[in-house]
C-alpha cells in the first residue's frame, strides 16, 4: 500500500517477459565469452606441408585393425598404397568423401586390375577412433573391399604419422577442420601423389595408380605379365563417360600389327620349307 492508501500499479506481462529474455541472452554471451576460441585452420599452411610431404619415405608405424589386429605401415610395401585420414564422429564429409573414394578405387580395380593397390581409411581423432569405431564406420559406408583397410593409430604415434603426411587438422565445436585429402604412396613406402577434395577427378586418382603400375617391374614370360603390359597399354581415360576404358584403337592397332607378323613369318616358313624340298632327278632316256 502507498502513503497516499492506492494500489502499487504491476508491470505489465510483456515487460516481464522482454526482461528475462535480455537476462538469458546476457547470460549466454557470458558463457560463449568464457569458451576458447576455435583455432582457425590455415589452408595455404596446410596446403604447403601437404606437398612438401610428395617424395618423403614415411616411417614404419603400428596400427591396428578394425579387428584388433597390429598391422605395421611397411606391411603394404610391394604395391601401391591409397591413405584417407577421417574422423568418425563426422557424419557429412568424410562419409561423403569415403563414398567418392570407393567409386575411384573401382574404376582403377577396372583400369589396372583388382588386386593391384592396397587402401587404407586411417581415423586420426584419438583416443575416440577406436578399432571398433572404425569397424562400425566402414560398416555405415558399405564398403567391403578385400584390400581396403581400417586403421587406428597408436595415440603417442599419430601426430607424427599425421606429420609424415603433411596432414594438418584443427579443433572445432563442430568437430575438426582439414584438408580433404588423399595420399597416393608407392610400393616402396614413398608419398607420390596427393589428390584433394570430397569429389576428386578420375584423371588425379587413377591417373596416379596407372603410372605407378606402368613404371612397376614384372617378372618377364609369364602370362599374367603379358596380360597386365596389354591392360595398361590399352587403358585410357574417357573424359565424356568420366571414367577409364579399353582404348579399342590402340586394341585394333595391336591385332593388325600381329596380323602383318604373322603373315609375314608364314610366308618365310612356307618358302624356307619350299626352297628346302629336295628336286626330282631328271628322267634318263635309253
Amino acid at each position: 500500500m502507498s502513503a497516499g492508501g492506492g494500489a502499487v500499479a504491476q508491470p505489465p506481462r510483456r515487460q516481464a517477459s522482454v526482461t528475462r529474455l535480455l537476462a538469458w541472452a546476457c547470460l549466454v554471451a557470458l558463457l560463449l565469452g568464457a569458451l576458447p576460441a576455435s583455432a582457425k585452420l590455415d589452408e595455404k599452411l596446410a596446403l604447403r606441408d601437404s606437398q612438401a610431404a610428395i617424395g618423403r619415405i614415411l616411417g614404419d608405424y603400428r596400427l591396428t585393425d578394425r579387428e584388433g589386429k597390429a598391422v605395421r605401415l611397411s606391411a603394404f610395401r610391394g604395391k601401391p598404397l591409397v591413405i584417407s585420414f577421417v574422423y568418425t564422429a563426422c557424419f557429412q564429409i568424410c562419409p561423403t568423401t569415403t563414398k567418392h573414394l570407393e567409386a575411384m578405387v573401382k574404376q582403377a580395380e577396372r583400369a589396372i586390375g583388382p588386386g593391384t593397390f592396397n587402401v587404407a581409411t586411417i581415423g586420426f581423432n584419438q583416443p575416440f577412433d577406436t578399432p571398433a569405431a572404425m569397424r562400425d564406420y566402414a560398416l555405415k559406408q558399405g564398403v567391403r573391399g578385400a584390400n581396403w583397410r581400417f586403421l587406428s593409430p597408436d595415440a603417442e604415434t599419430v601426430e607424427a604419422l599425421l606429420a609424415d603426411f603433411g596432414f594438418r587438422r584443427e579443433a572445432t565445436a563442430a568437430g575438426f577442420d582439414h584438408l580433404l585429402q588423399v595420399s597416393i604412396v608407392d610400393r616402396e613406402g614413398r608419398i607420390y601423389r596427393q589428390v584433394y577434395g570430397d569429389a576428386f577427378d578420375a584423371p588425379q586418382f587413377v591417373g596416379a595408380l596407372l603410372e605407378l603400375a606402368q613404371n612397376a617391374p614384372r617378372p618377364a614370360g609369364t602370362l599374367s605379365a603379358f596380360i597386365d603390359e596389354i591392360r595398361l597399354l590399352c587403358t585410357v581415360y574417357d573424359p565424356a563417360a568420366g571414367r577409364y576404358r579399353v582404348n579399342y584403337a590402340v586394341v585394333i592397332e595391336i591385332l593388325v600389327g600381329l596380323s602383318v607378323l604373322l603373315i609375314g613369318f608364314t610366308s618365310v616358313v612356307i618358302e624356307w620349307r619350299r626352297r628346302r624340298r629336295p628336286r626330282a632327278a631328271p628322267a634318263v632316256h635309253g
